[in-house]
């Protein structure tokens, strides 16, 4: 499991990210790699409850594992709207 504050990433590591969204009905997450193809999630999402992150929505925990290095793109979706993160993965 990655360590918090320990970023970038590296290639192989797992990662767990919390996602907290507003809006209704199920989060859909999704990964694209620095090539632009799709990949998958190593599970989630998840319901996740019990944070001290005091803020409006509903929170989802998932685990992201990076297959190489480069600018990966993770997607939150839920109802109308839509979240785009880029991570930085480094290599070994």
């Amino acid at each position: 499991m990655h360590q918090r504050g320990a970023l970038p990433p590296r290639v192989g590591e797992e990662l767990k990210i919390v996602w907290r969204m507003t809006g209704s009905g199920d989060l859909t997450l999704s990964m694209i790699d620095p090539g632009g193809r799709p990949a998958k999630l190593l599970w989630g999402p998840d319901p996740h409850g019990g944070s001290s992150y005091d803020r409006p929505g509903d929170e989802w925990g998932a685990g992201y594992r990076f297959t190489h290095a480069g600018c990966w793109l993770l997607r939150a979706t839920r109802g109308g709207a839509t979240a785009d993160v880029r991570m930085d993965v480094a290599a070994h």
